[in-house]
């Protein structure tokens, strides 16, 4: 086995894993995914669930939501003034929509109910509150490079930045 070889899930370790994800019976993803392990870098009881994993193999996992989105909170249902947006900005009820605060910061609220003084979101993550069911199947490993474990990432990957091209995360 050459040096640099790894043959199973660890920290640090480049993943490449074909999924399909379930919620209340209901497929609503899939495809591959690629991830730094032991990062932070997918929901934490995926992480957990599919470490010591060898290529090839395949598992199901059941997430539970206080292991993947949390549990829904009542809380992050707010009413915001009307006012507080701009007078161009489409709100369409259901619908995620990118939203900045007065300090900067970017985060999805859905409308849920508009009046004519008023707009009540929900910020909760879509998927709060959800038990999650991912059927895996691990394609590929390798080594991370220094610079991934040391930015925690792939260096392709853009994670929470709100630029379009991401040369600046």
């Amino acid at each position: 086995m050459a040096e640099n070889e790894v043959t199973t899930i660890e920290n640090n370790v480049v993943v490449t894993l074909e999924y399909s994800l379930e919620v209340e019976g209901q497929q609503i993803d899939a495809g591959p995914i690629q991830f730094l392990h032991g990062h932070g870098n997918i929901i934490p009881g995926l992480e957990k669930e599919v470490e010591g994993m060898a290529i090839g193999e395949e598992k199901s996992v059941l997430v539970k939501a206080e292991d993947a989105y949390g549990s829904y909170d009542p809380d992050l249902e707010i009413t915001i003034p009307l006012s507080s947006f701009p007078e161009d900005f489409n709100i369409e009820l259901g619908r995620p929509m990118r939203l900045q605060d007065g300090e900067g910061h970017i985060f999805t609220g859905v409308a849920m109910a508009i009046s004519d003084e008023t707009v009540t979101m929900n910020l909760n993550h879509p998927l709060a509150g959800k038990d999650l069911l991912f059927k895996t199947k691990v394609t590929s490993l390798r080594p991370a490079t220094d610079l991934e474990i040391e930015q925690g990432r792939l260096a392709s990957a853009c994670s929470g930045c709100s630029s379009g091209d991401c040369s600046d995360c």
